[in-house]
């Protein structure tokens, strides 16, 4: 970890839909807030001096919701501490929909849904939706000008946006949960680093930060999962969805470097993994690129790795070791099996390696409803983040 001198430190959250529904939500949540305090109370800068929240910190938008987040909230955060919070999808759920939610957002947190604020000599600026997690005309034109402020004032200078939808075809998540209806105004301030939610991927994901045009980082998910790939045996929502309460602590020192560390509740510790961005304002100096899929090192199974199988009579338990992911986890696999008596492929189906539990399990375990008598070969391959597969395989026969 790179030290440096800090001036300014915030979290980053977003989707924790509130609901009497789900409790556990709202005790992550206060959980994720009392150790970020405690972790800040044991640096030598030992401020937090604001939590913004990127929209959909309500299930539905429902009075009761407004009044359960305002009540955790005001228990939650110190007096030095700065509220910023925007709105989204399901804010706009109530009846009344985006003009019901920004009453009960005046009314309860004595806010707009758009928001500019200038915190220890630094830029926050806060966007919620026009409808759903779209941004009309009136929403861009507040945008450009405060972007507009911004800048003139503290070009050399990070400048921190936040809204609820990612930026299409930026951090992962962005494919099936991003929106183009910024684009253009974003690309002319290398120095913004964007914040954004909406998909529910995981934090600790490496494609969750993203460098282009300008800076963005996922903010991750206090109610469930979700993954941006549709090639899974289960769909887009993982096994353990509901162990999601993840959330970035973000260090700022006093010449505008960023260091983005992202943070699990479930197990009261950071990923083994942080971001630092020394000069956001200057777009040759990113290292965060789509480059990263060309220089990726491919993920390995060590020596002794094996697979366990398991014949029962309704089908076959697969239970192996993950691979080793050369200094990142492994994203998925790909579990083949194949017939020896004619060489086809009898099933063959891909999972996640559940990367996105801090606690991730050394081994994993899928079951096939594989019951035809005969003799099989099952082969195992990793993959990593960067669509780069693994050097080998590991396989074992079998009978049946």
């Amino acid at each position: 970890m790179k030290e440096f001198d800090v001036a300014l430190r915030f979290l980053a959250m977003s989707d924790i839909h509130f609901s009497r529904e789900y409790p556990f939500r709202r005790k992550n949540f206060e959980r994720g807030i009392e150790l970020a305090y405690r972790y800040a109370e044991e640096q030598a800068y030992t401020r937090i001096d604001a939590v913004t929240i990127n929209g959909d910190f309500t299930d539905h938008g429902e009075e009761e919701q407004f009044a359960d987040m305002k009540d955790c909230l005001d228990s939650a955060l110190k007096p030095e501490t700065e509220l910023i919070l925007t709105m989204a999808s399901h804010e706009y759920m109530c009846d009344g929909h985006v003009e019901k939610a920004t009453e009960r957002l005046q009314r309860f947190f004595g806010r707009e849904p758009d928001n500019h604020v200038l915190i220890k000599g630094f830029h926050f600026i806060s966007l919620s939706p026009t409808v759903s997690c779209r941004f009309e005309e009136e929403k861009r034109e507040y945008l450009k000008t405060e972007l507009a402020k911004a800048h003139a004032d503290t070009p050399l200078l990070p400048i921190f946006l936040f809204q609820h939808p990612h930026v299409k075809k930026t951090v992962y998540g962005s494919i099936d949960w991003g929106e183009n209806d910024l684009n253009d105004i974003l690309v002319n301030y290398p120095q913004i680093v964007d914040f954004s939610g909406h998909s529910h991927a995981p934090v600790n994901d490496p494609r969750s930060v993203h460098q282009r045009h300008f800076t963005c980082a996922g903010t991750g998910s206090f109610s469930y999962f979700e993954l941006d790939e549709f090639d899974k045996v289960y769909g887009t929502v993982p096994p353990q969805e509901q162990s999601a309460a993840q959330f970035l602590i973000v260090e700022v020192s006093r010449t505008g470097a960023v260091k983005i560390m992202p943070y699990d509740v479930i197990t009261e510790c950071f990923f083994d993994m942080e971001y630092l961005i020394e000069t956001p304002w200057d777009p040759d100096s990113f290292t965060y690129t789509d480059e990263r899929y060309f220089a990726a090192q491919k993920p390995e199974f060590l020596p002794g790795a094996a697979i366990d199988v398991t014949v029962k009579p309704d089908g076959v338990v697969f239970t192996f070791d993950q691979a080793d992911g050369k200094n990142e986890r492994v994203n998925d696999y790909t579990l083949t099996v194949i017939n020896n008596a004619d060489g086809s492929v009898a099933r063959r189906i891909c999972f996640w390696s559940e990367y996105y539990l801090n606690d991730m399990p050394e081994r994993l375990t899928q079951e096939l409803d594989l019951t035809e008598p005969g003799e099989y070969t099952v082969t195992v391959e990793a993959r990593g983040f960067w669509f780069n597969r693994s050097v080998n395989k590991i396989k074992k026969v079998f009978s049946i």
